[in-house]
């Protein structure tokens, strides 16, 4: 890529997106670097949604896109789907929150167990970071161990526990994490070796997103569940992003039972909603009729808005629509493919209706910018998923583009 087709689309994006460089200037006055989100920023800033409906988001600007990031894969419906914001209506104009348990909270949790047998019992948060906070201190308390490990490239929200090493982090917790090799059995047994007795909990995502999209090969998986067991540590399945993948997620994919699961995303139909839950036997702990209990709160845990989000979501994920998100999926790799056949060294990662790309010789920031001008959104990484809205037109258009792209044919 020259340095006048990088100038070029920067120009490009100036000069389609002033009310957003206006926002963003705006919000740097309030909020450190125009947003409470990390991860919504690329440079020069991010367009600011003002809109969404189906498969694509307006911005203040008035340009729209192709929504392929889906508010980091939670709007698997899309945006604004009818059945989901009537569910919505009906219970806000019943009452929006309560100091007491509601029947959806029950309904949800039902419906959970239903498609994930291993959760046994579960308890519902308002993010994916808290459902992980609370899974490992889960673990932690069951066990009496302290030592948790997690995998390099690896992303399970924000809090201390798995964010070793990271500002503000006190040494002493990031001490009691360790980080293991991807989807290496005879390497993670080196790394933990003489520490088996001081190990709580393993913590894996069995598609690894953050880090880039990589699917844990199926026998690491069983590995990783047989060793667990066999020196009495809790396995936690981080299914927040891998849940969309069918009715029970990868483990009820491939039969492997994990301890413990975290959930968030579609599981709130776009609403702040994550969960997690598993064996009966570690969760009673946290039943407030306990004397020695783990005490966990949040006053909006278990929000009948969001739970009646997403309970109107999952019930519109039937076995077709699963199919339908594969081939989706599918129909994009085969296009990705065929539009970087001229592009030798990119890179292309497909897991059902989740995706990766990257250009060679393109930064993900250029990329990302050079899809922005085009009216196509994904993850500043490069990563993609796809809703049901979507159209197999919607992909094409989006790998035609890409392909240019890749030809430098865009700037």
């Amino acid at each position: 890529m020259t340095l006048a087709g990088a100038t070029t689309r920067l120009e490009r994006y100036l000069a389609r997106t002033p009310g957003s460089r206006a926002l963003w200037e705006r919000a740097t006055r309030s909020l450190p670097g125009g947003s409470t989100r990390t991860t919504v920023y690329s440079p020069p800033y991010p367009p600011y949604a003002a809109r969404g409906e189906g498969a694509r988001i307006v911005d203040v600007d008035g340009n729209a896109y192709l929504d392929l990031l889906n508010n980091y894969t939670s709007l698997i419906l899309g945006h604004a789907h009818p059945v989901v914001v009537e569910a919505v209506r009906e219970q806000a104009a019943q009452g929006s929150a309560f100091a007491a348990p509601t029947e959806l909270e029950v309904e949800l949790a039902e419906e959970l167990r239903r498609r994930l047998p291993s959760m046994e019992l579960l308890r519902f948060t308002n993010s994916g970071t808290e459902a992980t906070m609370m899974a490992l201190r889960a673990a932690r308390a069951f066990t009496g161990r302290e030592l948790v490990a997690r995998f390099e490239g690896s992303y399970h929200g924000t809090h201390d526990q798995v964010y070793a090493g990271s500002p503000g982090v006190p040494r002493a917790l990031s001490q009691l994490v360790v980080e293991l090799p991807w989807d290496d059995p005879v390497a993670v047994t080196r790394a933990l070796a003489g520490r088996e007795p001081e190990l709580a909990a393993i913590i894996v995502e069995p598609v690894r997103g953050s880090g880039g999209l990589r699917p844990a090969q199926p026998e690491f998986l069983r590995f990783l569940r047989d060793y667990a067991r066999a020196h009495g540590a809790l396995l936690v399945f981080d299914e927040i992003i891998s849940f969309r993948l069918g009715p029970g997620g990868v483990q009820g994919q491939l039969g492997i039972g994990p301890d413990l699961t975290t959930l968030g995303k579609i599981i709130g139909g776009g609403y702040p909603l994550a969960a997690f839950g598993g064996r009966a036997d570690v969760m009673e702990r946290f039943d407030a009729r306990r004397h020695e209990r783990i005490d966990h709160g949040g006053t909006f845990n278990g929000n009948p808005v969001a739970a009646a989000a997403g309970l109107a979501t999952l019930r519109q994920l039937t076995a077709d629509a699963y199919s339908r998100l594969d081939a989706l999926g599918a129909r994009v790799e085969e296009g990705l493919r065929a539009a970087l056949a001229a592009a030798p060294g990119s890179d292309m990662v497909r897991v059902g209706s989740l995706f990766q790309v990257g250009l060679r010789g393109l930064r993900p920031a250029d990329l990302w910018l050079a899809l922005a001008c085009d009216g196509y959104l994904l993850a500043p990484r490069g990563m993609g998923a796809i809703s049901l809205p979507t159209t197999e037109a919607d992909l094409d258009g989006f790998c035609l583009t890409l392909e240019r792209i890749a030809a430098g044919e865009d700037a």
